[in-house]
Order: structure tokens, then C-alpha cells, then sequence
């Protein structure tokens, strides 16, 4: 009795926020309470999560791998932007739903957006289902690290050095060099600019912009839109950005370039960038790299190379070729999320220089996270080499593929790829109707469907000018039936035409036939 009146006694004492006596064999837990919110034990139940997550990737498999890669499915489910925002009921409320009203949202993300791993998705400089990097996808979001330094993410800090490693290696850098993923190929090409920029200028860190000269950069007409934007963000200004003409088949033109530097320098400019392009955006040309290198370093300037979409060929030996001189960059972009389908997003941004340039240009010595009193090698902190602070591990994405693929498979898809684009170039110029802007030297086609009301007109401006109205109501019609999906586009003076990129490995030669035969089939009676 006396005893039961004292365990009694302890959770009163309890109660009232008192310590029980130390020899309480099962204390009473007080209820800790901070601003009316209790904070004894956690509120996320993990085995209600665990069926949650569950039940989520079984939706997956099925919805967004399985039917999404299955060619008889549609490519999208179309809807327009007022009918959709009613569909998905996008209201946030101070409630949360039921799991099941959760998992249905689920489906319904997946089910009305493209199927980019579609068989028959072409519209885009990415496509496809790669099942070992969309793993390293899911491992990435599951551990949640930030690859800021070796302390926070051991594992993947080592797989980014060994990915950049390799990558240097099919460059050519021999000596190797230093480098960083980052959130894109935009991003990298902006990173190419500061670092030429500092590069030149290395006052302009501390000092700002009052302490540079008028600095001016080159690239070419077919460049991504990136470079302007990098002019723009880094107080370069877009005018400054001197645009180099590029010859009928998209390739920068060395004595157009050296013309301009010249004249730059005739101004009281100084040029410190040129910027080549192996792969361009729209035609796939590839600028002769190896010209461009020799003005460059006649001038001092620093090369950069934008290879994000065609540096996936240094894999190939059969056309690596296109990349040639590339080992003589400075810099160079380069985004396995592209022809080597990496999952979204895994972009690289190399660079030759060996003296940490990369670190001293973007720097701030953050003491909360790079101390240098570590009981490790602090050289493995990398994260002060960026722009960024949270930087996910995209290297990992590529790391685990190429592990899985080996260096031989991966050539093998870039050869693939250029083959399917090589047969239905042919193709076209076999069909009635199908007219080739250019013969391709990668993996985009580019090309004409002429209606069979416009097919008697002669070649002339009333012609174009008709034809101009076809690529976008095609691209409608394809659109609305979710067949697939091509991109179109005018060009310089150019009506617009289709461009098709090819990526996939699941794609087929008779997926190109049924290209083919679709365009005509919704586009036949314009």
C-alpha cells in the first residue's frame, strides 16, 4: 500500500514539473510543453509514411515508368491551362486531405504530364527512361544530403571527384583539372563567364564593376541563349556580347571572329571570352573548335566550349571527331542529362585550370561550414568552389549508370542515336511531302512537310509564306491527339520547319516511319 502510495506521490511531484526520485525504477515522463505545442516524442508516424511511400511507387511503376515508356499510350493528355487548374484543384487549404485524396493526386500529376520518356517524345534535347539514374534519383531524395562539404556528404563527394575525373579524361585533359555539377547547362555557361571575367580580371571580385575596362565576348549566331543572359546577370551588358556570323550549316566562322576581335580592340574594348558551341540548340553544329582555339590563343582569350548537348560524342569513338580540339579549352559544358539521359537535372562545368581558380573566384569562406580546423582533409569541401549553397548530388545520377552501363554501352547509344537520325533523313528525302532543311550532323532533323494543296506551287515567296502556318497547326493537332511530340520553329528567315531530336534507345526505326506517316496523316488536308 505504502509503496503504491508513493509511485503515486512521484507522478504528482511529476506533474508539477518536479525531478522524480533517482530511485524510480520506471519514471513518469513529464509532458514538455514549449508556446502550447508539446514536443515529447515525434508527430511523423514512420510506419504510416512507410505505407504511404509504398503505395506512392507502386502508382509510379505503373503510371510513370511503365505506361509512360509504353508506346501504345499517349505521349500526353492534353488539356488547356483553365480546364487543367479545375482538374488538379490547385487551392492550398489549412487542412490536409486524406491519404487516398493524396495518392490521387499523385495519378493525376503523372497522368496529364508529358511522358518525356516516351518512345515517341522527340521534343526536346532529352528523352527516355533510364532506370539506374532514376534510381540514384530516388536514393538522392531519400537521403536528402547537400554536397557542400565531405562532413555532410562523404559519399557522393568522392563520386562527383571520380565522375569529373573521367569526364576530363574524354576530353583530353591529361593532367586532369578542376570542376563542379551544378544546376544546369545555363548555369554552367555562366560560370565559364565569371571565371573568364575573373580570369582577367580578378579585381573585380572585391572592387565590382567600377574596376574593369569594357570587357567584350564573342559567340556565335546559333549559341544558346544562356551567353546574353550570362552578359546580362553578370553586368557584362548584351551589347557587349559581340555575335559571330556562322556559315549556312550553323558553324562559327574563324575569320568572321577574329575580324571582330580586332575590332573590339580597335574600340578600346577588351576581349577576354569566346565562346564555341559543339552541338547547337537548333541545327546540332558543331563550331570548328580547333580553328577557334588558335585565335584564342593568339588573342589571350579564354575558350569556352558550350558541349552540353554534343559532348555525349567524346564517348564515341566513331565521332568524337566533332569535338575536335576540345582538349584545348579552357572550359568546357557538358550535360549527361541530355544524349546520355541522365536523369534531370546533371550538368557539368569543367575547367583546365589547375591553380584552384574555380575556389578563388567564387569563394566567401563561410566559417559555419568550411572551417579549416577539420580533423579531414578540408580540400575534399567543395562547396565554396560554387555559386550555390544546397547543391544535390547529380554526379551520382551519372556515377551509378555509368557503373551499371559501362563506357561501351554509352557509346553505343550516341551511335545509335545518330544512326536512327541518319536513317530518317533518309527517309524524308525518299517521301513526297518531306523536304530537309540540311543534312544532319547529330542527332537533330530538321525538315519541311509541304501539303499536297501546296506541292504544285513554285518555289517562291508565296510559298513559304503559305507553308509557314503548317509546322504549328500539325504541331496542334499532334498535340491534342498525344501521338507524340516534335518541336517546330522558324530560323533566321527560314518558315518554320519541324526539329526532331532523337535520344532513346526505345525509339525505333518504325517509330520514324510513324513520325513520318502522322505528320502526314494530320497535316495532309492544310
Amino acid at each position: 500500500m505504502a509503496s503504491t502510495m508513493e509511485k503515486h506521490q512521484k507522478e504528482e511531484n511529476c506533474s508539477k514539473n518536479q525531478s522524480p526520485e533517482a530511485d524510480c525504477v520506471q519514471p513518469v515522463k513529464c509532458p514538455v510543453v514549449i508556446d502550447d505545442v508539446p514536443l515529447n516524442g515525434p508527430t511523423l508516424n514512420v510506419h504510416a509514411a512507410e505505407g504511404f511511400i509504398n503505395q506512392a511507387m507502386a502508382i509510379i511503376m505503373e503510371d510513370a515508368v511503365k505506361k509512360a515508356t509504353d508506346v501504345r499510350e499517349k505521349v500526353c493528355e492534353w488539356c488547356p491551362p483553365e480546364q487543367l487548374k479545375e482538374l488538379l484543384d490547385l487551392e492550398l487549404r489549412d487542412r490536409g486531405e486524406a491519404e487516398s485524396q493524396i495518392l490521387q493526386r499523385c495519378r493525376d500529376a503523372i497522368r496529364y504530364s508529358v511522358k518525356t520518356t516516351h518512345p515517341r517524345f522527340f521534343n526536346q534535347l532529352y528523352a527516355g527512361m533510364e532506370p539506374y539514374s532514376m534510381v540514384a534519383s530516388f536514393v538522392i531524395e531519400a537521403l536528402k544530403p547537400s554536397l557542400y562539404t565531405y562532413e555532410v556528404a562523404p559519399v557522393f563527394t568522392l563520386m562527383e571527384e571520380a565522375v569529373l575525373r573521367k569526364m576530363m579524361e574524354m576530353i583530353g585533359w591529361e593532367e586532369g583539372g578542376d570542376g563542379i555539377f551544378n544546376a544546369g547547362g545555363s548555369m554552367s555557361n555562366m560560370y565559364a563567364v565569371n571565371l573568364a571575367r575573373y580570369h582577367h580580371c580578378p579585381d573585380i571580385k572585391e572592387l565590382g564593376l567600377s574596376a574593369a575596362p569594357r570587357l567584350v565576348m564573342f559567340t556565335s549566331q546559333e549559341c544558346h541563349y544562356s551567353i546574353s543572359k550570362a552578359a546580362a546577370l553578370l553586368g557584362i551588358g548584351t551589347k557587349n556580347v559581340y555575335v559571330v556570323p556562322s556559315d549556312k550549316r550553323g558553324k562559327m566562322i574563324p575569320s568572321a571572329l577574329e575580324e571582330l576581335i580586332k575590332a573590339a580592340k580597335s574600340e578600346g574594348a577588351l576581349p577576354f571570352m569566346v565562346n564555341a558551341t559543339a552541338g547547337t540548340t537548333v541545327l546540332g553544329a558543331f563550331d570548328p573548335i580547333e580553328e577557334i582555339a588558335d585565335i584564342c590563343e593568339k588573342h589571350d582569350l579564354w575558350l569556352h566550349v558550350d558541349a552540353c548537348w554534343g559532348g555525349a560524342a567524346l564517348m564515341s569513338k566513331k565521332h568524337k571527331h566533332l569535338l575536335k580540339g576540345i582538349h584545348r579549352a579552357n572550359s568546357v559544358a557538358w550535360n549527361p542529362h541530355k544524349m546520355l539521359m541522365a536523369c534531370l537535372q546533371c550538368s557539368a562545368f569543367l575547367v583546365r585550370d589547375k591553380t584552384n581558380l574555380l575556389q578563388r573566384c567564387h569563394s566567401a569562406q563561410a566559417s559555419y561550414l568550411f572551417q579549416q580546423d577539420k580533423f579531414y582533409d578540408v580540400s575534399y569541401d567543395t562547396g565554396d568552389k560554387s555559386v550555390q549553397c544546397s547543391r544535390k548530388p547529380d554526379a551520382f545520377k551519372f556515377w551509378l549508370m555509368w557503373k551499371a552501363l559501362g563506357a561501351s554501352e554509352l557509346e553505343q547509344r550516341v551511335d545509335r542515336a545518330l544512326a536512327m537520325a541518319r536513317y530518317l533523313a533518309q527517309e524524308i528525302k525518299k517521301r513526297e511531302g518531306f523536304r530537309l532543311l540540311m543534312e544532319p550532323e547529330y542527332a537533330n532533323i530538321c525538315f519541311w512537310y509541304i501539303p499536297p494543296s501546296l506541292r504544285n506551287l513554285p518555289d517562291s515567296p508565296e510559298l513559304w509564306k503559305k507553308l509557314h502556318t503548317v509546322a504549328p497547326v500539325v504541331k496542334e493537332r499532334m498535340m491534342k491527339r498525344g501521338s507524340m511530340m516534335v518541336g517546330y520553329q522558324p530560323h533566321g528567315d527560314k518558315a518554320n520547319f519541324f526539329r526532331m531530336i532523337i535520344i532513346s534507345p526505345q525509339a525505333s526505326s518504325q517509330d520514324m516511319d510513324f513520325v513520318l506517316d502522322e505528320i502526314h496523316n494530320l497535316g495532309k488536308d492544310l
